[in-house]
């Protein structure tokens, strides 16, 4: 699962670990393969899409904008699904509290996730923003969206820099949200040093530079190889995760000449044990909504470093931690690179972790 997901599953988690009750729900079986570890989370199934193709008029809605609406304004598909899939979640969730009782604290993860209910508004209820919002846009398209998905909603920003996006949002396209928050994304660092001893045949025998990220555009590993065959270091680089650019990637580290070194695992369901034993962290990407796998990386024991993107990674890499911060460019990470292998591995701090343990992430929930 991605990290979106995957904070989903440790917030869930971190609720029941609290002592409270916890439930998490999902709008596709297939997504039941997102298991918490906490035995006292419950997980239940809406399936939203088939709802709306039984009731009929959500059929013809689906039908209208795959073929002719969402052509035309490209991406505006939720809007004419998601008014009618909010009516659907509030009849879902007044069956499941009928049998479990009223809900204190609704928690969203994700654009995605409300955006396909987008009508569904409640006082208990925090929209979570995992990303920056594309504020360079002006369209009238991008002030329709905003126009469904933000007004009189209670947002949570992961970081201060997307806070700063939704700022700027407001002025640009002429929203005003019941509240804006910012509460940083759980950490479970217990779990994450306990899942990391798990046994991995396939490490590497030697030091090495590790990234753990879907092959994605927005991850932009062809910035990672570029400065990694620029930085020429003796440790080999371990790229643990899949996606659509894997085999473009893995041509692209040919022509640079550094294919013998560049190792693509693949996904790993845990990829812990893997982020444990390498001497160094990189991360490249070209946005971080908060950058939680830096956390996960210093959870783990291991130095980091990342490029400065938008985003949150400056609410990780903080204090002292600011020196892992690169120049984002080929010749900035390539540097930082250098610099980060040079003499023994350093210690990693816990204080560093402890804006992001799972507790005080719940307390800020239910503030």
């Amino acid at each position: 699962m991605g990290g979106m997901e995957r904070v989903a599953v440790n917030l869930a988690d971190a609720f029941a670990e609290a002592g409270h009750e916890s439930h998490l729900m999902v709008y596709r079986k297939r997504e039941q393969g997102l298991a918490p570890e906490h035995p006292g989370v419950k997980v239940h199934v809406f399936p939203l899409r088939w709802w709306q193709r039984l009731s009929g008029i959500g059929l013809v809605f689906e039908l209208l904008s795959r073929l002719l609406l969402n052509p035309l304004v490209r991406r505006s598909h939720f809007v004419w699904t998601g008014w009618l899939g909010g009516y659907l979640l509030r009849a879902w969730l007044w069956r499941f509290e009928r049998q479990y009782g009223r809900l204190d604290r609704i928690v969203f993860r994700g654009v995605g996730t409300f955006e396909m209910v987008w009508s569904y508004r409640d006082d208990r209820a925090r929209f979570v923003l995992e990303n920056t919002l594309p504020t360079k846009h002006r369209s009238w398209e991008h002030k329709l969206f905003a126009k469904c998905l933000y007004p009189g909603k209670h947002l949570v920003a992961v970081s201060q820099g997307v806070a700063e996006t939704v700022r700027e949002g407001q002025a640009r396209w002429g929203f005003e949200p019941a509240s804006l928050s910012v509460i940083v994304n759980p950490c479970p660092v217990t779990r994450i040093r306990q899942r990391m001893q798990e046994t991995e045949p396939e490490l590497p025998g030697e030091p090495y530079i590790v990234n753990v990220a879907r092959l994605v555009p927005q991850k932009d590993h062809a910035l990672l190889l570029r400065a990694y065959a620029a930085a020429s270091p003796r440790e080999p680089l371990v790229i643990v995760g899949d996606g659509p650019l894997r085999e473009s990637l893995e041509q692209q580290a040919a022509e640079l000449g550094v294919a013998e070194k560049v190792r693509f695992v693949g996904h790993r369901d845990n990829p812990y044990p893997w982020m444990h034993h390498a001497r160094l962290f990189v991360l490249s990407s070209r946005v971080e909504g908060m950058g939680i796998v830096l956390t996960e990386a210093l959870a783990c024991g291991t130095p980091v470093v990342s490029v400065d993107c938008p985003g949150g990674i400056r609410e990780v890499l903080k204090g002292e931690l600011e020196s892992a911060i690169a120049v984002h460019s080929d010749e900035g990470l390539a540097e930082k690179i250098q610099q980060a292998l040079t003499g023994p591995k350093p210690s990693v701090n816990d204080a560093w972790l402890q804006d992001f343990l799972p507790k005080k992430v719940v307390e800020r929930f239910l503030e």
